[in-house]
């Protein structure tokens, strides 16, 4: 029988600690081992029984989320799911945590912790899960390898394919867990003039906005959150916003995007399964489509939709990847043109043309 996934959640609030406590442990694979109000009490119970998972909050007494982190990354790597309110303050400290080697941000309310238990819980559980699977130090390169209910699913299934009166190029991708240190990577190591590219991350909202900036500051390309209607051009990444769809359209001969609301599309959105189909029926085989690590399927269909039109399309392989769970559903579905490791992933945007 294989063992539960032990888990230590840090909060300062005992109503959090027990709510969070109940939703992991009605999962069968799971067991809560401890609780602690900050990562001081944490340490000592975590000394006597090493977590396979720790739920953390930010803003603690004593000592933070963040420098809790940073000490745990630096002695004894372990898999960190953050569980912060959503403000624009948590925002910026989850981007730092991310950076740091955290898998995952879940963000719970200030408010109605038992609407919280029934509407979240799954989605807790699974980034528990998730992070079970992850690998802490994965994205620590060699030092030689390191480089400085309209327009969703239905409306997409319904739609016409358009002529191509275009060769400008558009590179797609999709990614959830671990992603966020995986495009750092991808991003960093482009060039000004990259074709336009679309992203989606799974991330809450609020958290999108502060994750493209960081982004922004760390690239030569241009990365920001994505608007209604902005153009995709060279230089520029757009990064779908939170709790939004974002599909690419045609307009002329040119590309801009539209964001729109809608419900869930694989329990997610953003969907990368919304935006890759868009790009499949939008740029076909104009388009470079690539799936990066990421826990569940969401992307396969899209993707092979995107193969299908003619575009290359390209999977992280699974050493580089933090979870394996979207690229190796896209591989099941034929949908990928080859598997790359993710430090060489641009190396071959600019190899293919893209």
């Amino acid at each position: 029988m294989k063992p539960k996934i032990r888990v230590m959640v840090v909060d300062d609030s005992a109503t959090v600690r027990q709510v969070l406590s109940r939703i992991l442990t009605q999962a069968p694979d799971i067991e809560v081992i401890g609780t602690a109000a900050d990562p001081l009490f944490a340490l000592e119970k975590m000394q006597r029984n090493w977590p396979d998972v720790i739920v953390l909050d930010v803003e603690m007494p004593r000592m933070d989320g963040i420098s809790f982190l940073k000490k745990l990354m630096a002695e004894h790597p372990t898999p960190v799911v953050i569980c912060s309110s959503l403000t624009e303050k948590s925002a910026d400290s989850g981007m730092q945590a991310l950076a740091l080697g955290a898998v995952e941000i879940i963000t719970k309310p200030q408010l109605g912790l038992k609407q919280f238990l029934l509407d979240r819980g799954e989605q807790l559980i699974g980034a528990v899960r998730a992070a079970a699977c992850a690998r802490p130090r994965l994205l620590l390169l060699p030092q030689e390898e390191q480089i400085a209910p309209q327009g969703t699913e239905a409306a997409l299934q319904a739609s016409a394919p358009m002529s191509l009166e275009t060769t400008d190029k558009v590179v797609a991708i999709g990614t959830s867990t671990g992603g966020t240190q995986a495009l750092e990577i991808l991003l960093s190591s482009l060039a000004q003039d990259v074709p336009g590219m679309v992203i989606v991350q799974h991330m809450p909202e609020k958290f999108t906005r502060a994750f493209a900036m960081r982004l922004n500051s760390r690239c030569i390309i241009e990365v920001r959150e994505a608007r209604e209607g902005d153009r995709v051009l060279p230089g520029l990444a757009l990064i779908a916003p939170g709790g939004r769809h974002l599909l690419l359209k045609r307009s002329g001969a040119q590309y801009r995007v539209s964001v729109e609301d809608g419900p869930q599309v694989n329990r997610h959105k953003p969907s990368v399964d919304v935006l890759f189909r868009s790009v499949a029926r939008c740029a076909g085989s104009n388009a470079l489509g690539i799936i990066m690590t990421g826990m569940g399927d969401d992307g396969a269909r899209g993707l092979k939709a995107m193969h299908d039109a003619g575009a290359l399309t390209l999977a992280q392989d699974e050493a580089s990847c933090v979870v394996y769970g979207m690229p190796r559903e896209a591989i099941k579905l034929n949908a990928v043109t080859r598997t790359v490791a993710l430090h060489r992933l641009g190396q071959e945007i600019t190899a293919l043309g893209f």
